[in-house]
């Protein structure tokens, strides 16, 4: 059956057109009932069960499925996703509402309709014959959808009688609109609100925790008193921001002070990019990352960013009073030139809130069910949630979602979502990591290991269509220990006319990876593979990843070759670029590459290979120093795990030897060869990779630093950056040319991937080179398979695709790529600073030899070359006596008493784990010499506090 709907629309030249919309009706689309004999074999995909039994309602205890309306299922998704709610039909309807209101809950949702345990079925509504409504005149959208829900509650309830008269099943309908229910009723549809419902089933309590508090007024704290002032709606918003009144910008929190934010102005104008905000009723209820919008406030309300370090440890009373005297230390005395916009949040235009992970500081009040929850994201603001297993949660991490933050409130309202674990536990901890750092790490679904090839795997006659049969050739792999998803191989020959063949052969992953499909979606959300010390995230599923896609030894492997002919000086005569069969002769390590490269008795054709390799790449680094490329260098850190407990036993400096270079000179060529075909083919639409040269201020620290050693450090670009950095070394202080280079990587920019139709600064500064990609690591990196897709195209090697020549779609893949490799590199340190926890949590106290990096006005920020640590030393610490401190931001130094300290000086600290703080478990550091009197300690003290929770639990038990 056809329904058409037939309108007329003004055209911009001032023609009129008749559109028709044509919407089809059928009567073949299943009910979703297993055994409903009207409508038998018309489901597809998951189906709900035929005898519905859990969970026990006393408010319905027949046999019924669940129907919820769109704002059931946009406020109450954490419920519906319970393993104790199944047997939901999802309407249509309701779907397209949810789509258009919240993409992240439409993916939930999706999600758990494919789980086949979940029995979620959705029903096609609004293109069956006896469900489809139209919208009558004087009807809005929202009431039309409402009717069509209620019209579609009472066909299932009719058509299910059909089924079978004694079988009694019914549809019970789920809405927390209170009109909605009533014309249910009215219309003889059983119908209650979610929290009816789930307080109606006596067998799953725990399920009220997890409902979302809507209703902002009766929910709240006795006290009526009016906190923050009322947000503006978006249209008043919207009107603001056009006129110049408000701006637009992200929110971002302060990690050291809580009652400090920056606003990041959204616009192209540099100036003013920042305005700051102070003050709990300026920022009026915004959230880290929420859209805001912000009014300026005039200038003699202008303030200086503080430098108090203040952290939210008020009790779960409302106290505002103790607020505004905090207020009130903020306000330091400072000099015009340090003020800096100021302003106060208006409205909100969009909230980014997140599931946060974290603790629960359990309430004073007996019996109460009202608590706080403390985010371990020192960003967040603490949370209150309402549970009745507050003595099971403590002492454990813990997830809460944001459900509101009214006006009366000191802090938002908040739902519990999930129990993760206990603290400190390992599995726990590296979850809450990855949770925090948005790592997406659930097991890959069906739909994504359904587009994998079906084992046992061979190249085919098919897959050799427009390849070379390079299997020949003394390829061999050189990787870091345990690796297994090896991307990158490399061979050298002699051709016979003087001149030297160089490859490089990477995983062909988009031969696996096909352009739309649910694999290549997956791949992109994630971005990148993440390494954690004991655990790796991978981007694709592991039979591509450890296998397929692999390039092990003795096995056929299909690749992307990049082969260079080269003389003797490593000067490229010709490039080439092909789709390749490839076969490994060794998967090495990077230590037995070295060996065979350094041993006199080995000839064979793979060590003759390396040796080739190993000349040119020296040759070729030497080149790329000279034209300006930095060597920098950051403390990195290996752990030696117990192989019984896991732990880490031993922690120590990565060795870097020839062959991690060599690897690594062939590997930033081909990416720049790459790029620069890549760039010819495609001006408009190439994935490339800039790093941005630093502002002049960002080397400041750097070069007062040298200053101090009597050093001079030239920045004014790359090249002289280098020079200096090579000439600066003290005879007397070898490791001082390692902590300048150190210092140097801080005051660098961040790498960025971009879309060069977008751009026309195409520099990588710390490469020195005007053009640069990412290719050789597609396993591990997507940016690689979408420049493998288009060097393919470019070599006439595969076809395009419409996404692959959109730089606008390009540009938003990068942004989502930047940001995942951001948070994957916050992870991978959050992982390290965990297991080092572990390791000194087992090693006891220890006193070891450290250099200073940074002086701050009252601390000294440390490196300790033996583990690549870095921490903090304090010299104020709370009901200790404070030392005279004397900050000298020039030099800089600090002096304290009668002993100045300044950059790169040698001290000796003390080192411990801090536990008073369970959510905030941290590496603490005192100094040990020189020795100061009442600020350093001898090496054997112990350290009182240190285990302050454990002593605090002894008196609890007494």
């Amino acid at each position: 059956m056809l329904k058409s709907k037939t309108f007329l629309k003004k055209t911009r030249a001032g023609g009129v057109m008749k559109i028709v919309r044509e919407h089809y009706l059928r009567d073949d689309i299943g009910c979703g009932a297993p055994g409903c004999a009207a409508c038998d074999g018309a489901h597809e995909g998951p189906v709900l069960e035929p005898q519905p039994l859990d969970p026990a309602s006393s408010l319905c205890p027949r046999p019924h499925y669940l129907l919820p309306d769109t704002n059931v299922l946009l406020h109450q998704i954490d419920v519906l996703e319970d393993p104790a709610i199944r047997n939901v039909i999802v309407l249509q309807t309701v779907l397209q509402e949810v789509r258009n209101r919240s993409a992240p809950v439409y993916k939930r949702i999706r999600d758990v309709t494919n789980n086949q345990e979940k029995h979620f079925y959705t029903f096609t509504n609004e293109h069956h014959r006896e469900t489809y409504v139209e919208q009558e005149q004087g009807e809005n959208a929202n009431d039309r959808n409402d009717r069509a829900i209620r019209v579609a509650v009472k066909w299932y309830n009719e058509h299910l009688k059909k089924m079978s008269a004694e079988n009694h099943l019914q549809v019970i309908f789920i809405t927390n609109d209170k009109k909605n229910k009533e014309k249910a009723i009215e219309e003889g549809i059983p119908a209650f609100t979610c929290e009816e419902y789930v307080k109606s089933l006596t067998a799953n309590p725990e399920l009220i925790d997890r409902l979302a508090c809507l209703s902002e007024e009766g929910n709240e704290i006795e006290s009526g008193r009016i906190i923050f002032s009322e947000h503006l709606p978006l249209s008043k918003l919207q009107q603001g921001i056009k006129s110049g009144t408000y701006v637009q910008g992200t929110f971002r929190a302060s990690r050291e002070n809580y009652l400090e934010a920056t606003v990041w102005v959204h616009g192209d104008t540099e100036e003013d990019k920042e305005i700051i905000l102070q003050g709990l009723k300026n920022l009026n209820r915004a959230v880290h990352e929420d859209i805001v919008a912000v009014e300026l406030l005039p200038k003699n309300q202008w303030v200086a960013p503080s430098s108090v370090v203040l952290h939210d440890e008020g009790q779960n009373e409302d106290d505002v009073e103790k607020e505004e005297e905090r207020e009130r230390i903020l306000k330091t005395a400072a000099n015009e030139k340090m003020l800096k916009p100021t302003g106060r949040v208006v409205g909100i235009i969009k909230r980014n809130w997140r599931p946060y992970c974290g603790m629960l500081s359990k309430s004073d009040i007996k019996e109460s069910r009202r608590h706080l929850f403390t985010p371990a994201d020192r960003r967040i603001p603490r949370i209150r949630i309402e549970t009745r297993q507050a003595s099971a949660l403590e002492g454990r991490r813990i997830i809460v979602a944001i459900d509101g933050w009214p006006r009366n409130s000191r802090y938002p309202n908040g739902h519990f979502v999930k129990n993760l674990g206990d603290v400190g536990d390992k599995e726990t901890e590296t979850e809450v990591l990855l949770l925090e750092h948005d790592v997406p790490h659930q097991p890959f679904s069906q739909a994504v290991l359904s587009f994998l090839p079906k084992m046992p795997w061979s190249i085919t006659e098919k897959d050799m269509k427009d390849r070379e049969d390079l299997r020949h050739l003394c390829v061999c792999s050189v990787d870091p220990p345990g690796c297994t998803d090896i991307d990158d191989a490399l061979h050298c020959r002699d051709l016979g006319n003087g001149n030297l063949e160089v490859g490089v052969h990477i995983a062909d992953v988009s031969h696996f990876i096909r352009p739309g499909n649910a694999l290549d979606q997956e791949s992109a959300r994630r971005g990148t593979t993440v390494y954690l010390c004991e655990k790796r995230i991978d981007m694709v599923p592991e039979l591509l990843s450890s296998n397929l896609c692999s390039l092990r030894c003795n096995v056929d492997r299909l690749a992307f070759s990049c082969i260079w002919e080269m003389n003797h000086n490593a000067e490229i005569l010709k490039v080439r670029f092909t789709k390749s069969a490839i076969n490994s002769k060794a998967s090495l390590t990077y230590a037995e590459a070295q060996m065979r490269i350094d041993s006199a008795a080995m000839n064979d054709d793979i060590t003759t290979s390396l040796r080739g390799l190993n000349k040119l790449a020296k040759i070729l680094k030497k080149r790329r120093i000279e034209k300006g490329a930095l060597t920098l260098s950051s403390p990195e850190v290996r752990f030696h795990m117990d192989s019984e407990t896991h732990d880490p036993i031993d922690l120590q400096t990565k060795e870097l030897r020839e062959t991690n270079s060599m690897v690594e000179e062939f590997m930033l060529l081909a990416n720049i060869s790459v790029a620069k075909k890549i760039h010819e083919e495609f001006s408009e639409h190439a994935l490339l990779r800039k790093h941005p040269a630093p502002p002049p201020s960002n080397y400041e620290i750097l070069v007062k630093a040298a200053k101090s050693k009597n050093l001079e450090i030239k920045t004014d670009t790359a090249k002289s950056l280098a020079d200096s950095l090579d000439r600066a070394d003290s005879p007397t202080f070898p490791y001082l040319n390692t902590l300048l280079r150190i210092l140097a990587t801080r005051c660098m920019m961040q790498a960025v991937y971009f879309c060069s139709g977008m751009d026309n600064d195409f520099h990588h500064y710390g490469l020195a080179s005007p053009i640069y990609t990412h290719f050789t690591s597609p396993i591990r990196r997507y940016a690689d398979i979408i420049v493998h897709r288009l060097l393919a195209v470019a070599i006439g090697a595969d076809c395009t695709y419409p996404e692959l020549t959109d730089k606008h779609k390009l540009a938003d893949l990068c942004k989502n790529l930047n940001f995942r490799h951001k948070m994957a590199q916050y992870a991978q340190r959050a992982s390290v600073a965990f297991h080092t926890q572990l390791f000194f949590k087992s090693k006891g106290i220890v006193s070891e030899e450290a250099y200073i990096l940074f002086v701050r006005k009252n601390a000294i920020v440390v490196l300790i070359p033996k583990y690549g640590l870095e921490g903090t030393v304090f010299f104020e610490e709370k009901d200790k006596p404070k030392p005279r401190l004397i900050y000298d931001d020039e030099i800089p130094s600090l002096k304290i008493e009668d002993t100045v300290f300044h950059i790169f000086d040698k001290v000796k600290v003390k080192i411990m784990l801090d536990s008073s703080n369970l959510q905030h478990q941290k590496i603490r550091m005192s100094l040990v010499e020189p020795e100061i009197p009442g600020v350093s300690i001898s090496a054997d003290t112990p350290n009182m506090d240190i285990d302050e929770p454990e002593r605090k639990k002894k008196k609890r038990e007494k």
